[in-house]
């Protein structure tokens, strides 16, 4: 077996108690990513067992690199110093036998068994080294059961780990207790360690009492950053990323000026893909909180996780991170925010009616193929929506895909004509066509789909050669002919004609045709 030994993170005497338990929880979560057995032991240390994990993390050395790494990650977070000056050294000696030298500052101790690797972060934490890093020559005080003991065995001579095993056993028994000879034991590996492992709650549900009364956005969300350390790190442990969660806090006061105050007021935040970001998190709750006023003073705030997903896991890729496109142009990976992050914090800011995003639709008919809905809900509804996609015909397979324009009009402008030929800046020259569009038959009377023809228009009937039928019997239906079209001054666009049905028990009424101006090319 193999112990890792790294500081517990602490926190001021003067903190609430909840203080302290946010911490805690937080000092031994981030463990949780490296290996399921984790222990914190006498308020002081976060214990690692790793010799079953360590070959997933490359090995020993850099499991350790990376545990030291989390390790300062999690203590900045919290406000815990990073590294003890004079006790870096310490721990350098202290792992010549039972560890490789480290890659970063922080504190630790290593050993085969965890009372091996908790004595030597005691060593190094109090920057003292024996002149041989032997079990043998460790101080007695490093051992927990043992301290109550000290004093009678140094008046012994008893000193060391070594000096204490070499000690009678059945006078050891009798005087200090069989404890001590158990704790012995388990300390050279003679003996099982038992262990309460550290075990996540199934709900993350965090409380903290504020240190002082908050009166501001701002100074909320400064006190919601140790619960959001501690989401991070309990979303980490179960590979799980944020969907929903929210932010609850209680107000010191009940009446204001005569007016009652609710004693609690919520507010949930969403995510469109499942994320443990916390700057992307602390963004969004920070743009939210600005378009929250408190009613009153706060004094103690509530992380409650509302909904989560499994982080998806991707292969690494063979291509350097700046250029994974090969064209040049930097990833989004490289170039910091993703797409959904900027729309959900745009979202947040502005409002979500005013940021939208396309949703394709089953339509052939060109202005009725995508409709735009808050990009809030179509994010959010993007990893298990069902839409309709156009049908091969008008979707990027079909064969004249490339001849549709960037920009359509909105509605179709008439055109006029002239010898049966469109006019736009001049007499329009056909190109390609026609393409033939049927569509629109299913849609209700009146609702507006065919914009060319707005609902309740008597030239709409007409138009079509519905003599004799109801005005908004079919006003959805498009009957058209599409034409890329070309002169020297409008330039190439994309124009279609009316095309008439004949009324049922009769022919066509001789009518003129009827050219709209649909798109620009460009």
């Amino acid at each position: 077996m193999h112990w890792i030994a790294l500081p517990w993170p602490w926190c001021d005497e003067a903190s609430p108690p909840s203080a302290a338990v946010v911490q805690a929880a937080a000092a031994g979560w981030w463990a949780l990513r490296f290996t399921p057995r984790v222990v914190l032991v006498d308020g002081e240390a976060v214990l690692l067992e790793v010799s079953t994990t360590e070959r997933l993390w490359g090995g020993r050395d850099g499991l350790l690199a990376q545990v030291l790494q989390a390790w300062t990650e999690a203590s900045n977070q919290f406000g815990v110093p990073a590294a003890i000056e004079g006790a870096a050294e310490s721990a350098k000696a202290a792992s010549v036998i039972h560890a490789p030298p480290p890659c970063a500052s922080p504190v630790w101790g290593c050993g085969p068994t965890a009372l091996v690797a908790q004595a030597w972060l005691r060593m190094a934490l109090a920057g003292r080294t024996p002149a041989r890093a032997t079990l043998e020559n460790l101080p007695l005080h490093t051992l927990t059961a043992v301290r109550p003991h000290v004093p009678s065995l140094e008046r012994m001579g008893c000193r060391t780990w070594g000096a204490l095993r070499a000690l009678p056993r059945a006078g050891v028994a009798r005087r200090l207790g069989a404890g001590v000879l158990r704790v012995l034991d388990q300390a050279y590996g003679d003996a099982p360690e038992v262990h309460a492992w550290l075990e996540l709650p199934e709900q993350f549900a965090m409380t903290a009492e504020l240190p002082a009364l908050a009166e501001s956005a701002d100074a909320l969300l400064w006190s919601a950053s140790r619960c959001l350390s501690a989401l991070q790190s309990w979303l980490q442990a179960r590979q799980q990323g944020v969907l929903a969660m929210e932010l609850s806090w209680r107000h010191d006061l009940r009446r204001i000026d005569g007016i009652a105050i609710a004693p609690t007021r919520a507010l949930p935040v969403r995510t469109a893909q499942a994320t443990h970001d916390m700057a992307h998190l602390r963004r969004l709750l920070s743009e939210n909180l600005a378009r929250t006023t408190l009613a009153a003073p706060v004094n103690q705030i509530t992380l409650r996780l509302l909904e989560s997903a499994p982080l998806p896991h991707r292969s690494a890729s063979l291509l350097p991170p700046g250029d994974r496109t090969g064209g040049g142009a930097p990833s989004a990976d490289a170039s910091g925010e993703a797409l959904h992050q900027l729309l959900e914090r745009l979202s947040a800011r502005l409002g979500a009616d005013h940021v939208l995003a396309p949703v394709l639709q089953a339509d052939h008919r060109p202005e009725r193929m995508q409709q735009w809905h808050p990009a809030a809900d179509v994010l959010g509804r993007a990893r298990d929506l069902r839409t309709a996609t156009p049908a091969t015909t008008s979707g990027p397979n079909a064969p004249d895909a490339t001849l549709w324009p960037t920009w359509l009009l909105r509605p179709p402008r008439r055109l006029a004509v002239q010898g049966n030929r469109p006019c736009h800046h001049g007499l329009l020259r056909l190109l390609a066509g026609p393409h033939r569009f049927e569509a629109g038959w299913w849609s209700a009377g009146g609702d507006g789909t065919d914009e060319a023809h707005p609902p309740g228009n008597p030239a709409n009937a007409a138009s079509l050669g519905m003599t004799g039928s109801s005005n908004t019997a079919c006003t959805g239906l498009a009957l058209r002919d599409y034409f890329v079209a070309h002169n020297d001054v409008a330039g190439l666009v994309w124009v279609f004609r009316e095309r008439l049905v004949p009324p049922a028990g009769g022919p066509v009424a001789p009518q003129p045709q009827r050219w709209f101006l649909h798109g620009i090319f460009g």
